[in-house]
């Protein structure tokens, strides 16, 4: 099994919801993180002053899945998550030593 980890910038989770679902993914756990990296944050203005933001919202999503569906699910991320500019964000892939549904007690692939 894999955990999929995604840093996305925020207006695109329908997008990316969407095309999980198209895919066959039954669940997503999303949460709202702040970061930079090579985007270095971005310049607003409030009240005719312009002032820098340095940590810049984004979403993180975690998708447990088994083995065979990962790379359809990176590829389906990519796809939809991507504007072709600096902050379009990141997709990690780690090993998922086990999970356990806590209703039914089904562990592993059966779990997810």
């Amino acid at each position: 099994m894999k955990f999929v980890i995604a840093v996305i910038k925020p207006f695109k989770l329908d997008e990316v919801r969407d095309a999980l679902s198209a895919i066959g993914v039954a669940g997503l756990t999303v949460t709202e993180v702040k970061g930079y990296g090579r985007q270095k944050g971005q310049t607003e203005i409030y009240r005719g002053a312009e002032y820098a933001i340095s940590m810049v919202p984004k979403l993180k999503l975690e998708v447990a899945c088994p083995d065979a569906v990962a790379p359809r699910v990176v590829e389906a991320i990519q796809q939809a998550a991507g504007t072709g500019a600096i902050g379009d964000g990141k997709i990690f892939v780690l090993e998922l030593g086990g999970a356990v549904r806590i209703r039914t007690g089904d562990t592993d692939e059966a779990a997810l």
